[in-house]
């Protein structure tokens, strides 16, 4: 009996001794009041502001994106007008060098056409010059053999000859014989 009277003492001792593992029920209670009432709290004003900030930062976040691609897509568009500048500035200096090449070349041209016409006219003009005295010693030349020839010709005779017709006659037969015996030599 004894045993059974510790066997009863012990469950009634078991029964109001508390479980460590399982809080008491009014502590349960409260504190699923305490939880429903911060999760109201959180549900109604701090997740809505969370929210709120969350989609004004996403939004900031998403025009930076923006503002970023219309940056890079001017950038673009100013390194494709730089290098059509750039090219077209080439294109334009290799024109300008063709065109001074080109004017060069006619420069030269014309002043090596003005050089020969230059140097035909100054040849033309120095043969004529030369033709012209030429015939000048010629005529100056004929009368002076003239003369001699007829004072010459007188001395042989023993007389003058001072008709002046049969005296050119006379130097411009001579003169042509001398002609005459030059051009055979040649």
């Amino acid at each position: 009996m004894l045993n059974a009277l510790v066997t009863v003492a012990a469950e009634e001792s078991h029964e109001a001794a508390p479980n460590p593992l399982l809080p008491e029920m009014y502590d349960i209670i409260w504190s699923a009041v305490c939880f429903l009432v911060i999760l109201f709290v959180v549900w109604k004003v701090a997740l809505p502001r969370l929210t709120a900030m969350l989609d004004a930062r996403s939004a900031a976040i998403e025009g930076n994106i923006a503002k970023a691609d219309e940056a890079q897509r001017q950038a673009e568009a100013a390194l494709e007008e730089y290098t059509k500048q750039l090219a077209d500035a080439r294109k334009e200096a290799g024109d300008i060098r063709d065109a001074a090449r080109e004017d060069g070349k006619r420069i030269v041209a014309e002043a090596k056409a003005n050089a020969a016409t230059e140097a035909e006219r100054i040849t033309a003009t120095a043969h004529t010059q030369i033709e012209a005295e030429r015939q000048s010693a010629l005529v100056t030349l004929r009368s002076e053999v003239g003369t001699l020839a007829i004072d010459l010709a007188g001395n042989v005779i023993g007389e003058t000859l001072s008709d002046d017709q049969k005296a050119a006659a006379v130097v411009d037969r001579f003169l042509a014989d001398l002609e005459a015996s030059e051009k055979a030599k040649n």
